[in-house]
C-alpha cells in the first residue's frame, strides 16, 4: 500500500511541473526574423542575377581556363544559395519515428 501510494505522490508531483515547464518554452521573438530577411533576398536577387548573366553568356569564344573559372564560380554561387536558403530537412528514419511517436501518444 506505501508503495502505490508514494507512485501516486510521484505521478501527481510530476503532472504538476511538466504544465509549466511547457509554457515557459512556447515564448519566442519573431521580430528578429523579419529584419535579417530583406538584406537575404537582395543577395540572393543578385547571386540569381549572375547565374541568369552567367547562362547566357556566349561560351563559344572562350578559353578553357575561363570556362574553368566560370564553372568554378557556379558551383560557388549555387553552394552560397543553398546555404542563404536554408530550412529542414528530415531523412527517412527520422520521419517514421516521428510518425510512430505520434501514433504512440494520440
Amino acid at each position: 500500500m506505501k508503495k502505490l501510494s508514494l507512485c501516486v505522490l510521484a505521478a501527481f508531483m510530476m503532472f504538476a511541473v511538466i504544465p509549466a515547464q511547457l509554457h515557459a518554452a512556447t515564448k519566442t521573438t519573431p521580430a528578429a526574423m523579419a529584419a535579417t530577411k530583406p538584406a537575404e533576398s537582395e543577395i540572393a536577387d543578385a547571386l540569381n542575377a549572375r547565374l541568369i548573366e552567367i547562362k547566357e553568356m556566349d561560351k563559344g569564344n572562350l578559353s578553357a581556363l575561363e570556362k574553368k573559372e566560370l564553372r568554378k564560380e557556379v558551383r560557388t554561387i549555387k553552394s552560397e544559395l543553398k546555404a542563404l536558403k536554408g530550412g529542414v530537412y528530415l531523412s527517412i528514419g527520422a520521419i517514421l519515428i516521428i510518425v510512430l511517436l505520434l501514433i504512440l501518444l494520440l
